[in-house]
Order: structure tokens, then C-alpha cells, then sequence
């Protein structure tokens, strides 16, 4: 019986709440990027491999394009700068390009995605890398927002040696903000 009142409720909540949200999505329309929209960010980045005990840090810019109201394909160029105990400080750069699948139209629009690109720089070999990501916009105003971004990466030089190197990855992670144009 307690299961019973706890649902209708529930119901009887949802059913006072309905009127307000709808009229809440209205105010949220023409937010977010449109087809044909570009898109550019800029963030902090961190870096930490598989084990989480070694670390970096530094800036990443993206460049993208909406192919549709959902889907952006761009650009993203990194630079982060390590300290590293007993050694020299190491710099790294990587560029990639990304594909990303937004889901939701309101103000809060998470997304996941995959990239393909190039690392380089000190202490590491110049190779390919590729990844998957997964992050959240949250929109601010009509056209800007902020967002966090996560994604696991891994270095390859032939197509051997991506499946090989697929568990000794790193993740990247970024918090910044963006404008769509």
C-alpha cells in the first residue's frame, strides 16, 4: 500500500509539474548551434596516463563545423607542459582531427565522439593517435558555452600496433569554454 501512495504522488506531481516544463523548453528555443554553424573553444587541458601517476598540463583550441544540429566535425590543437621528477620538463602537442554526436537541444547538451590525429614533441614518439571522448555544453547564453570534456587516447604506428597499444592509452581532460558562429 505504501508503494501505491509513493507512486500516485509521483503522479499526481508529474501531471502539476507538466505545464511548467513544457513551458520551460520554450524559453531554451534557439539555443545551441544550428546546420552550417561553426564552433570554437578553448580550454585547459590535463593529462594523466592509464594509471593516473604521471601528469600534464596546458591549453587545447577547437575549430568546428555543425553538419547538422547534432553532429560538429572540426579541428583541435593541444600544447600541455610536463615537470618531471629527476628529468628535464617536457613539452607535447597533438593534433586531431574530431567528430562529436550531441544529444539533447535545450541549454545542457552532453555528446560523445572520437578523434584521429598526431602527437609530438619531448618524450614522446611521434605517432598517430586515436581516442574516444565524452563531455557536456552547457550553454550560458544562446551561443556560448562551457563544457568539460574526457578522453582516452591511444598511439599507434601502423595499424598493427593499434590494436596492441589500445590498453596503454592516456586520458586528456578539458574544461573551457565556446562560441557558435
Amino acid at each position: 500500500m505504501k508503494t501505491f501512495k509513493k507512486i500516485s504522488l509521483a503522479v499526481c506531481a508529474s501531471a502539476l509539474l507538466l505545464p511548467s516544463l513544457s513551458q520551460a523548453q520554450g524559453t531554451y528555443q534557439g539555443v545551441g548551434p544550428k546546420e552550417g554553424d561553426r564552433e570554437f573553444s578553448i580550454g585547459g587541458v590535463g593529462k594523466s596516463n592509464k594509471n593516473f601517476d604521471n601528469g600534464s598540463f596546458g591549453l587545447s583550441g577547437d575549430m568546428g563545423w555543425y553538419l547538422n544540429d547534432r553532429t560538429v566535425a572540426g579541428v583541435r590543437q593541444s600544447a600541455s607542459w610536463a615537470a618531471v621528477n629527476n628529468g628535464d620538463d617536457a613539452w607535447q602537442g597533438a593534433t586531431k582531427g574530431f567528430i562529436d554526436y550531441h544529444f539533447g537541444t535545450e541549454k545542457l547538451r552532453p555528446f560523445v565522439g572520437a578523434t584521429l590525429g598526431a602527437i609530438y614533441g619531448d618524450g614522446v614518439k611521434e605517432t598517430g593517435t586515436a581516442g574516444l571522448e565524452l563531455g557536456m555544453k552547457y550553454y550560458v547564453l544562446p551561443t556560448t558555452f562551457v563544457q568539460a570534456r574526457a578522453e582516452y587516447s591511444f598511439l599507434f604506428d601502423s595499424s598493427n600496433s593499434a590494436g596492441d597499444n589500445y590498453d596503454n592509452g592516456s586520458w586528456d581532460y578539458v574544461v573551457g569554454m565556446g562560441y557558435n558562429f
